[in-house]
């Protein structure tokens, strides 16, 4: 009796060294394509063996038993794409895994553990990924936050788990993982600043949004789109005085730097103080002929002074001959002034509807007809 059931015993362990060993097999050639199929037929033995291992009493409990059922069914599922037969083999794995983790005191399986854990955050990536297209945000996000929970440090899971989470509206997780993100070194760290100034402004959090905006903007002193947004903030909230601060304290330290003459020709101009503006613009395109926002506020500030006195003179009644002929000329030399930047607009950008317009009105104010039509249909086409 003692002999048969130490045989019996032996058996069962057999099944459990037979598993880990067609599982090896599988992992060393699953990469293969020429070994596909070898690759299956492992895989399936290691799943047959580990099913019995697992049913017998003497190595059910065992650390190594659930790890390497763990492995076996995480690959099983990975490679499984039909969802109604890859899920169940997806939490068979996660269960497996779970008690792995608990057992093995002794991180004797602990490899095998992570990295079955990595196939089944490829298999919730991949999941994640084909919601997130399909405009499903609420069931990416929690694919991603699985990859998020196995890897909570892992810059990629922080980000697509705070993507996902923005695109649901679930701005309280966004921020949740985009906050810890920014803790970290990430290349799109610049990015995730501007993104959160969004998150807080819909939930309606400017105190929040200008914040972490001007936290992004003095960590990053360098990114434009960083240095931009901060201005647009206080432009929005009314922080003028702030703004400007800020840029011409910018500028005495980077003098070259023609965005943040742009910005205090966008702040003055908000200020209506135009003579301030056209200066800064002006300095902006001194530094870069073609740049192209520069150019177009310029021109925008060189026609307004003459749209307005074109349109006082025509309000002007037909008894007041003198001062509509001095308004209209006056205009049509303020019109003057800004062709030459109004035309460079157009050619750097020839698709603004923006820069269109501009010129359009110019050709409106100075009662060229034939052009201002002419535009009209190139504004007309690119909407």
């Amino acid at each position: 009796m003692c002999l048969v059931s130490a045989t019996a015993v032996f058996a069962q362990k057999g099944e459990l060294s037979n598993a880990q060993d067609e599982y090896g097999k599988y992992s060393t050639i699953r990469g293969q394509k020429t070994l596909a199929s070898q690759a299956a037929t492992n895989l399936n033995n290691a799943k047959v063996s580990i099913d019995k291992a697992s049913a017998n009493p003497k190595t059910s409990g065992l650390p190594a038993t659930y790890a390497v059922k763990g492995a076996v069914y995480a690959s099983l599922a990975l490679r499984d794409t039909v969802a109604s037969t890859s899920t169940p083999l997806f939490a068979t794995a996660e269960d497996a895994l779970k008690k792995a983790k608990e057992l093995d005191t002794k991180g004797e399986n602990k490899k095998m553990i992570d990295d079955a854990y990595m196939e089944l955050v490829q298999y919730r990536y991949n999941a994640g990924v084909k919601a997130y297209q399909g405009g499903k945000y609420d069931i990416a996000y929690d694919d991603f936050s699985f990859y998020r929970m196995v890897r909570p440090d892992d810059t990629t899971a922080l980000y697509l788990t705070g993507l996902s989470a923005a695109a649901a509206q679930k701005y309280d997780n966004a921020l949740d993982s985009y906050g810890k993100l920014i803790t970290l070194k990430y290349s799109k760290n610049p990015e995730i600043y501007s993104d959160m100034s969004y998150i807080y402004l819909q939930k309606h959090d400017t105190t929040d949004a200008i914040k972490i905006i001007s936290e992004g903007a003095d960590k990053f002193p360098t990114n434009a789109k960083l240095t931009k947004r901060e201005i647009e903030l206080g432009l929005q909230t009314g922080q003028q005085a702030k703004v400007l601060e800020k840029v011409e304290k910018a500028i005495a330290n980077d003098p070259k730097n023609k965005s943040l003459y742009y910005y205090a020709g966008l702040t003055y101009t908000n200020e209506k103080d135009f003579v301030k503006a056209e200066a800064m613009y002006r300095k902006a395109i001194e530094i870069d002929p073609d740049y192209f926002d520069a150019t177009l506020n310029l021109g925008f500030i060189l026609l307004n002074p003459g749209i307005t006195l074109f349109n006082t003179a025509n309000k002007l009644p037909a008894s007041k001959q003198k001062e509509y002929d001095d308004d209209m000329a006056k205009s049509k030399a303020y019109f003057e002034a800004a062709k030459p930047i109004l035309l460079k607009a157009v050619d750097l950008n020839p698709k603004s509807i923006e820069a269109l317009t501009n010129l359009k009105n110019y050709y409106l104010g100075t009662k060229d007809m034939a052009n201002a039509n002419a535009t009209q249909k190139k504004i007309d086409a690119l909407r």
